[in-house]
């Protein structure tokens, strides 16, 4: 199998094949799940019975393989707007931080330096605890906040693209800032941070499930995998296993992106060399 045109190694073929079944399991939730993800079908924690409850019931007595395929859906989803949009602000910011040079990279540079001063996990829940946990409040407090590291390489790949002789070519012939940044730098930027976008969607993937583990996070009734591991951690005390599958699946797909991007910088490292 190949992808960006090189042979996947073993080990990014099964990261590959983990971040496809999850993604056909968020995308074909409504028609693989058996139950919906708000409906009571039994006693809390009840074993798995039939074939329709593999996993066995949740605290309320929702079927949990039901609530894992919806949470699937709603945290990849929404860590996926989330990169997306931090890498739209880190990216932007970043190169023009690094095109024009001067007071605006100064300014900028600035600001990133306090945001970062701040710890991100005391920062959000503060964030959160003002503005409320509404999906876009989420979606915007974690995408500013990750957007800081996304300016920070960003800024940095662009530094050494700059001073190159095509860009200096397009300078001459009068381009703008907008036009040098996506026609000259994007392209010859973008290996780095595909990689870096795998880390940054794991690092968001993992935050939205530990403020939805700390009750701050995506609300009910919207199932998501960290509110799961919250809401049946204390399964646990009487030998139930429920609070593990949830947590199984957040650390399955970590690992296989992370198998992925090893990969991506594996090729990139020897296309340097």
């Amino acid at each position: 199998m190949r992808l960006f045109g090189q042979r996947l190694s073993v080990a990014a073929t099964i990261g590959l094949v983990i971040i496809v079944v999850n993604i056909l399991a968020a995308v074909l939730a409504p028609v693989v799940a058996p139950y919906g993800e708000a409906d009571i079908i039994g006693d809390v924690w009840d074993a798995p019975e039939t074939s329709q409850t593999v996993f066995g019931l949740d605290n309320l007595g929702r079927d949990m393989f039901s609530r894992l395929l919806y949470g699937a859906r709603t945290t990849i989803t929404i860590a996926l707007i989330t990169t997306l949009l931090s890498f739209t602000i880190g990216c932007v910011f970043g190169f023009a931080a690094a095109v024009a040079g001067g007071w605006l990279d100064m300014l900028l540079s600035r600001i990133v330096d306090a945001l970062m001063a701040i710890p991100t996990l005391i920062f959000a829940l503060l964030v959160l605890s003002v503005l409320g946990t509404s999906i876009p409040v989420l979606i915007g407090t974690i995408a500013v906040l990750d957007s800081t590291r996304v300016f920070r390489l960003s800024r940095a790949v662009a530094m050494n693209i700059v001073p190159l002789e095509y860009v200096e070519a397009a300078r001459l012939r009068g381009e703008g800032l907008a036009w040098v940044m996506r026609r000259e730098v994007l392209p010859n930027a973008l290996p780095p941070l595909i990689a870096e976008f795998g880390l940054r969607f794991c690092f968001t993937f993992l935050f939205i499930a530990a403020l939805s583990f700390l009750g701050l996070g995506i609300q009910p009734p919207f199932a998501d995998w960290g509110g799961m591991v919250r809401d049946n951690a204390q399964a646990i005390s009487f030998g139930g296993i429920a609070p593990l599958i949830p947590a199984a699946a957040i650390a399955i797909l970590t690992i296989g992106v992370n198998l992925v991007v090893d990969w991506i910088l594996s090729i990139h490292a020897a296309r340097r060399a």
